[in-house]
């Protein structure tokens, strides 16, 4: 029986290409000496300027944001990688994040069906907030963790076993919710049923193998929840 759900953010509550290009390219365009300085650096992210897109090894897709970070710094001798996570960090509480669905409804259903529901991003816990709350959403989670949490990031589970032990439910009793490998090898360590969604980076064929399920995205989660488990 599914008594919680633990989501990813990016991919996963939030359209992926739609939420972080733009994001990517205020951030290069306050970073980079000239164009070819800023193609360098996107392509040392796995980003496509022109296509506003990224590729499916992407940092930017599930890494921490001192990981992206340290593949940028290479091209920034006058930038450390301290100043440029800083950046990254601020520049993320203002992004124009898209809903993947409308949100709201979705996850009071959710809450109407007794579910706990906990958060868990390689993103940082401030801009994390700032979305949930932004989006109208903040009050129906029971736990919110960045990978600066205290729990670790993905695809180590502390973030998730954290979650379960913060709302007294087992692991098994628990589906963790992404669009990335790394979401589902973190639910696998923990001991979570894995739920993938298509809303991010990676397609059915990468997610399939490692997950228990796949969702066009997380508007689908009731109909799965009740044909699993009857209300």
């Amino acid at each position: 029986m599914i008594e919680g759900l633990v989501f990813d953010k990016d991919g996963t509550l939030f359209d992926f290409r739609r939420s972080w290009g733009n994001w990517v390219i205020r951030l290069l365009e306050g970073i980079a000496d000239g164009p070819e300085h800023r193609n360098q650096l996107a392509r040392s992210i796995g980003f496509d300027i022109d296509r506003i897109d990224f590729a499916p090894d992407s940092p930017v897709i599930a890494a921490t944001a001192p990981e992206i970070a340290a593949r940028m710094n290479g091209h920034l001798p006058r930038m450390s990688h301290e100043e440029l996570t800083d950046r990254m960090n601020r520049l993320a509480g203002q992004a124009d994040m898209a809903e993947a669905v409308p949100l709201r409804p979705l996850f009071q259903a959710l809450r109407d069906r007794g579910l706990k529901i906990g958060l868990a991003t390689n993103d940082t816990e401030a801009p994390a907030r700032t979305h949930l709350t932004n989006h109208g959403v903040i009050d129906l989670f029971d736990f919110v963790a960045g990978y600066d949490s205290g729990h670790g990031g993905k695809p180590a589970p502390g973030q998730l076993l954290a979650f379960a032990r913060q709302v007294g439910l087992p692991p098994a009793r628990i589906a963790m919710v992404g669009d990335s490998r790394h979401d589902m090898e973190a639910g696998r360590a923990a001991g979570m049923v894995c739920v993938a969604v298509l809303t991010g980076i990676a397609d059915h064929a990468e997610l399939a193998p490692h997950a228990d399920v796949v969702l066009p995205d997380i508007g689908h989660l009731p109909a799965w929840l009740a044909e699993s488990v009857p209300a």
